[in-house]
């Protein structure tokens, strides 16, 4: 996008700013709403000169450090902060320290009314935050359902469930890949990296392909401990209330097709 936008933007924003925010007094008649370019600049500890020729449009590579200050400066939300880097052309990442949004209370209600479809909600990182009863039968067969590269590489079971199990592996591996980056813990994803590493003897491999592929649709087959062998179309769906959420929604393919 050009660096106008960026500019804008900035100017857009810091106009939404109240000065009595950063502890600056109202004494007098401010000429413009909001900030003024030097206090925007004091606060985020950058020089007034860098921070003017953002906003004109001449700065074409700020640092990750510098969009970081200016989106605690200008108080952006989480959608805001990802629309600065993108327009200033830097990879986002949610700050260590950020709280992920919660899955609304009303999306979990809902899989549960759902008679004929099964869902789950996985977080960045892929841990299991909810299943509906349809997605607890199926995964009944797990010891443990707190994450789902955790159920298809470490749980014994998983190895039989997934009949192509080394395909779903690799594109388990890679939906982590691809939704990790809006995860606001990172000791949590560390911590599951580091215990995929030392007890998946095919984990290393596959990490290092280094494929990026969020889910979308895809059709697996899979081994019910009691049921047998079940054919099942599966969507995913990203969640916009909590970023890098996903919502999993699948059906089983009956015997006639449908």
């Amino acid at each position: 996008m050009p660096h106008a936008d960026l500019g804008q933007f900035l100017q857009t924003r810091r106009a939404r700013v109240q000065p009595e925010l950063l502890g600056i007094p109202l004494v007098g008649h401010r000429r413009v709403p909001g900030l003024r370019r030097d206090e925007v600049a004091m606060d985020a500890d950058i020089s007034v000169d860098y921070y003017r020729r953002m906003e004109q449009g001449r700065e074409r590579h700020p640092s990750e450090q510098i969009l970081a200050s200016l989106a605690r400066t200008l108080r952006l939300t989480l959608d805001e902060q990802r629309h600065l880097y993108t327009l200033a052309g830097v990879a986002w990442k949610l700050d260590g320290e950020a709280v992920n949004p919660p899955v609304p209370q009303e999306l979990l209600m809902l899989l549960q009314t759902w008679q004929e479809a099964g869902a789950i909600v996985l977080d960045p990182v892929l841990d299991v935050i909810a299943l509906n009863a349809h997605a607890e039968d199926l995964f009944s067969g797990f010891d443990a359902r707190r994450n789902l590269l955790e159920m298809v590489l470490l749980d014994p079971f998983g190895r039989s469930f997934f009949v192509d199990w080394e395909a779903s592996a690799r594109s388990t591996v890679a939906n982590l890949r691809a939704s990790a980056d809006f995860g606001a813990t990172p000791a949590r994803f560390r911590e599951l990296i580091e215990k995929l590493r030392r007890n998946s003897p095919e984990f290393p491999a596959f990490w290092a392909m280094h494929d990026v592929q969020p889910k979308t649709y895809e059709t697996k087959e899979l081994f019910h401990h009691e049921r047998g062998l079940l054919t099942i179309d599966f969507h995913a769906f990203g969640v916009s209330s909590a970023p890098g959420h996903q919502l999993l929604v699948y059906r089983e393919r009956l015997e006639n097709g449908s």
